[in-house]
This record gives structure tokens, C-alpha cells and sequence, in this order.
């Protein structure tokens, strides 16, 4: 008998982006079952070759069809480097398959046309803008984005030192203080928003809880 929690497939390309996105779903939606991916490589493999090939493209579907084979009523990918990739099998699966920033993308078009995202992972932020300027033009929005990147932030998670790494963010964000919203634009990034709502008198956005919502919302 299936079980009556959703599952959802959860599909990991670093391995800080899994510790964010479980404590987003315990917060927000304890009630279902996680079931996890993980491919160390996707993201070193993205870097090398500077471009989505076609055997990355492969792996991503690949990934797609394991977790709906496994039973996952919908899937969520956790790194935000792979958006084109990831809408060429949603257009077709069974489930729903969500990118990861497309529910936080949506929720900070509510907020106003003067959006920022702070980025620690340099290779994801081209297509994450590409993203998201065809959800303004598919809403008829003009809003704008500006991007800065904090790579350091990223090696500061990778070697475990949190502190540092939210530090670095709080201080970068800085530089969003006269905007409508902030978004965070790695899952990795979730474990700093305390730190940076402190400097911050603006809203400021996570992708996993904004898709563990979307989600929630969708299958519930």
C-alpha cells in the first residue's frame, strides 16, 4: 500500500545543499517522506565543461526518472546550476518537477521590481538570471536583478566553517539594503538568513523554504 505521506525526491549536486533543504521541510512540512539523490560530480563535472552538455542533460534526467520509479510524488532538484536541464524533462514527467529557485523567484515578484540575489556558486548564476527574466516576461513584469557572488562563502560551507560563511554573506548583503527583496540563490546559503535578516531591513528569501511551500501547496 503506498504510503500516505508524499514522497518527494530530493536530487543533490553538494552536499551542503541537504542539511538546508531537510531543515526546511522540517519546519514547514514534517509530514512527508524525503528521499534522497546525491551526485558528487554533476557540479565539478558543470565547471569543467563551462556549459549544460549533452551527458549532463542525460544525468539529469536520469535522476528524474529514478526518483519517480522509486514512487516520489513530485521532485525537487537542490542546486541551481542545472535550470535548463531540469525544464526539458518536467515539461513531460508524471510529477512534478520543480527547479530550485522557481518558487522563490515567484514569491519575490510579490514583493516589488527591484529585486537583488546574493550567489556563492558563480557557474549557476547565468542561468538563474536567464530563469529569471522569462518568469517576469511570462508575468508581464518588468522588474530588474542584480547579482553579487560570494565564492568564498561557498569553500567557507564546503570546509564546514559556517560562521565564516555568514559572516561573509551579512556583510555582502549589505549592498541590498535599498532594494524591495533579497534572495538567497544557493540552498546552501538558508543557514545565514538570521544573520543577514539582522543587517537588513528588507524581506529576504530562501529557495528551500520557498519550494518546500510551493510543494506543499501543490500536493497537499
Amino acid at each position: 500500500m503506498k504510503n500516505q505521506s508524499p514522497r518527494i525526491g530530493l536530487v543533490h549536486a553538494v552536499q551542503v545543499a541537504m542539511a538546508p533543504i531537510e531543515a526546511a521541510f522540517q519546519e514547514r512540512w514534517p509530514d512527508t517522506t524525503r528521499m534522497n539523490l546525491f551526485d558528487d560530480r554533476l557540479s565539478p563535472d558543470l565547471e569543467r565543461e563551462g556549459t549544460l552538455t549533452e551527458q549532463l542533460n542525460a544525468r539529469i534526467r536520469l535522476l528524474i526518472e529514478y526518483s519517480v520509479i522509486a514512487g516520489a510524488d513530485a521532485v525537487l532538484f537542490t542546486c541551481s546550476a542545472f535550470g535548463p536541464a531540469i525544464e526539458k524533462v518536467a515539461a513531460t514527467s508524471a510529477v512534478p518537477v520543480l527547479k530550485p529557485n522557481e518558487a522563490m523567484f515567484e514569491r519575490a515578484l510579490t514583493h516589488g521590481a527591484k529585486i537583488g540575489m546574493l550567489a556563492t556558486f558563480a557557474p549557476a548564476v547565468a542561468p538563474m538570471e536567464a530563469e529569471f527574466y522569462a518568469e517576469t516576461a511570462r508575468r508581464g513584469l518588468n522588474a530588474t536583478l542584480d547579482t553579487h557572488c560570494v565564492p568564498e562563502a561557498l569553500a567557507a560551507a564546503k570546509a564546514g566553517d559556517y560562521a565564516l560563511h555568514n559572516r561573509l554573506l551579512a556583510k555582502a548583503a549589505s549592498h541590498f539594503k535599498d532594494f524591495d527583496v533579497l534572495m538567497l540563490a544557493q540552498f546552501s546559503m538558508a543557514p545565514a538568513l538570521a544573520d543577514i535578516q539582522k543587517s537588513l531591513s528588507i524581506p529576504v528569501l530562501t529557495s528551500p523554504h520557498a519550494a518546500v511551500e510551493k510543494l506543499k501547496a501543490m500536493l497537499s
